[in-house]
């Protein structure tokens, strides 16, 4: 799933020359507001397969991120392509190693995700926020890094990478990525802290469906108490 913006990265980032008679691997591919699919599709690669954790539009593959490596076996696409995923796996490190390895040797791997300031928008989880300097840091190891952010009114950023003849991984331990559970940046999150956090969703939902229900009764109190002034003032 992706926006238009997010769409038109992958379209400027992936020419018909890059993706005729490759193979193209999308994780995270259920469309369920945009697809750049058509898009990459319609440029003849040799395959297209794409995978998420629930069957669905766009979907030929049912497999958790985490597991793909052992599904496809390493270096086995020429393109990797991954929108608006990142964000919603936990465990962020071994999805990008994934993502990595997945990847041949001069291949390309794309990623789009959210940054500080987009809302919380589980599906089924949300987890992570990522700034450029902290994909700059994640795709060390690769080549010929592109990375833009996307517009202002839904924060997020957008990566092209190429991964080099002979890959040197970088170490992601060090890098603390914003936590949207915990409001700060973290090198994980615990399961106290996922559901403390959930619960707080919760009792927000909650919140407002309860002051959504007293509004027309509000309403309709305000409007006798305006009849009940127009009859005292006649």
């Amino acid at each position: 799933m992706c926006n238009a913006e997010c769409i038109d990265f992958v379209d400027r980032m992936l020419g018909p020359e890059l993706v005729e008679g490759r193979r193209i691997l999308e994780v995270g591919s259920y469309d369920m507001n945009g697809s750049v699919r058509p898009t990459l599709e319609s440029r003849r690669p040799r395959e297209y397969v794409g995978v998420d954790v629930v069957p669905g539009p766009g979907v030929d593959v049912v497999c958790a991120a985490e597991g793909l490596l052992d599904r496809f076996g390493p270096e086995s696409f020429d393109i990797v392509v991954s929108t608006e995923m990142i964000e919603h796996v936990r465990d962020w490190r071994r999805v990008i190693r994934t993502l990595k390895g997945l990847c041949r040797p001069g291949g390309m791997v794309i990623v789009t995700t959210r940054s500080r300031g987009f809302p919380f928008h589980p599906a089924p989880h949300d987890f992570w926020r990522y700034e450029p300097e902290d994909m700059a840091a994640v795709f060390s190891d690769f080549e010929a890094v592109t990375i833009e952010r996307d517009a202002e009114s839904h924060p997020g950023v957008f990566v092209r990478a190429r991964r080099p003849t002979r890959l040197v991984e970088t170490d992601l331990r060090p890098i603390a990525l914003y936590s949207i559970v915990n409001s700060r940046r973290c090198a994980d999150v615990s399961d106290l802290d996922v559901a403390v956090h959930r619960a707080r969703v919760r009792a927000a939902a909650l919140s407002r469906a309860a002051k959504g229900r007293l509004a027309p009764a509000r309403a309709r109190g305000a409007a006798l108490r305006r009849r009940l002034a127009e009859r005292r003032g006649g």
